[in-house]
């Protein structure tokens, strides 16, 4: 969440980035108010307190002189009564403070393009041509099906839609591929970990998912648990509450985790295919970092994804997201593009982002400079590295023969076997 410091100086600062995220200036149109209101209270509250030790002492030195301090013990009761009364309308406008400051985004940083849609994204960079088909290239889904490697309506029979089961050489592929995910990112220095796939709300408060995006979680009912929508969740929670010191920083993860997500607001769209499912596999990057170097592993992070689809020798291309299109907790994002062949277009494969301080604000991760410094916040980050059935989809696309086998990219075929292809005699 943002510094409260931050709306009560940069008001304006804050509005203007509402403004070009495309959201409701109504998300902190009450701040000034209740802002005002607290300090009003607190004024109040403080004058009473002192004005309760002057009687107080007071009323010491009339019963020393064996005075009557009756009216003044009476005027101090009800000094206390008030003071009560205002400590408990202060915690309540805090409160009110506390739940608007969760609902608004964090503040893109200046090198974001302001833009309202992905439209306005600025690509940055290509890497590799897409390859030129002599006959029509099909979907993802009806290879894999023709193959026997994946089966939808098998998934829809035993869940229902937007799941999947993985066969035969579709499981292995997929499990080959995060295998190669995770012994890479290993190699650029990533510790691996296996989180849980359960969360509890704290967790997900602290990462940003809740309070506004619960409509896009699993919920297991009359639990306070929820499954994970990405790794992102327990990797970043894992220091939550903690105080760490400048010589631990940089923090740097790789996870591999099933996510589970409802996308309640995506219904209509990508229902065919890996695309968009309710249950995928991912590899994650999670980084906690001094705030001086954020920026520099934000480069480092991408440039770490994108060794990915180097090393399977798919096209992509690098965007980085207009202020209208990025997360929720993001000051900077840039999206990997995978070409897909029978869409003819780049579909996001890989999400990079510096959150900033904004989700070690919300789960109090901390850092000294040195031993006797004041602790201050983190910054985090989290990146895809890749989405797995995304980079399935891609090859079977993108490695199609026009007999229906799939090539299987030279750097996976360690992890298969040594299988070179993927139908025909393969199998």
């Amino acid at each position: 969440m943002l510094d409260v410091k931050i709306l009560r100086s940069e008001f304006g600062r804050v509005e203007e980035a509402l403004k070009n995220r495309g959201k409701s200036l109504d998300l902190i149109a009450d701040f000034p108010k209740l802002d005002t209101r607290r300090r009003e209270l607190l004024q109040e509250s403080e004058t009473l307190k002192n004005r309760r030790n002057t009687v107080s002492a007071e009323v010491a030195r009339l019963k020393k002189n064996r005075e009557n301090a009756d009216d003044l013990i009476l005027e101090m009761r009800e000094v206390s009564d008030r003071i009560k009364s205002l400590d408990e309308e202060v915690r309540l406008v805090e409160a009110d403070i506390a739940e608007l400051t969760l609902a608004i985004p964090n503040i893109p940083h200046e090198s974001v393009p302001v833009g309202s849609s992905e439209e306005e994204n600025v690509e940055l960079r290509r890497w590799s041509e897409p390859r030129s088909f002599e006959f029509t290239p099909k979907a993802h889904w009806d290879l894999a099906q023709e193959l026997g490697i994946l089966d939808f309506e098998a998934g829809a029979k035993v869940t229902g839609s937007r799941f999947t089961f993985y066969k035969g050489l579709g499981a292995r592929l997929e499990r080959a591929l995060i295998n190669l995910m995770m012994d890479l990112h290993s190699d650029h220095g990533y510790e691996e970990m296996l989180p849980p796939y359960i969360v509890n709300r704290d967790s997900l408060y602290g990462t940003g998912q809740l309070p506004k995006f619960e409509e896009d979680l699993f919920k297991i009912s009359d639990t306070d648990y929820y499954l994970i929508p990405t790794a992102e969740v327990p990797v970043t929670n894992y220091h939550r509450e903690e105080i760490l010191s400048s010589d631990d920083l940089p923090k740097k993860y790789v996870a591999y985790s099933s996510c589970f997500r409802s996308e309640a607001g995506a219904a209509g769209r990508d229902t065919r295919g890996l695309i968009r499912q309710h249950q995928f596999n991912k590899v994650e990057m999670v980084k906690v970092v001094h705030p001086d170097q954020s920026f520099a592993e934000l480069e480092s992070m991408t440039q770490d994804a994108e060794r990915v689809l180097q090393l399977l020798e798919l096209p992509y291309r690098v965007m980085a997201l207009c202020t209208g299109d990025m997360g929720f907790g993001s000051i900077k994002t840039y999206d990997l593009e995978v070409w897909l062949p029978e869409s003819g277009m780049y579909r996001e494969i890989s999400s990079c982002s510096n959150i900033g301080d904004f989700q070690a604000r919300r789960a109090n991760i901390r850092f000294r400079p040195d031993a006797k410094a004041k602790p201050e916040f983190v910054h985090t980050l989290n990146g895809s590295g890749l989405a797995v059935g995304r980079t399935v989809a891609a090859i079977l696309e993108n490695y199609q023969q026009e007999d229906g086998t799939i090539v299987i990219p030279e750097a996976l075929r360690p992890y298969m076997g040594n299988r070179s292809v993927i139908g025909g005699e393969g199998k």
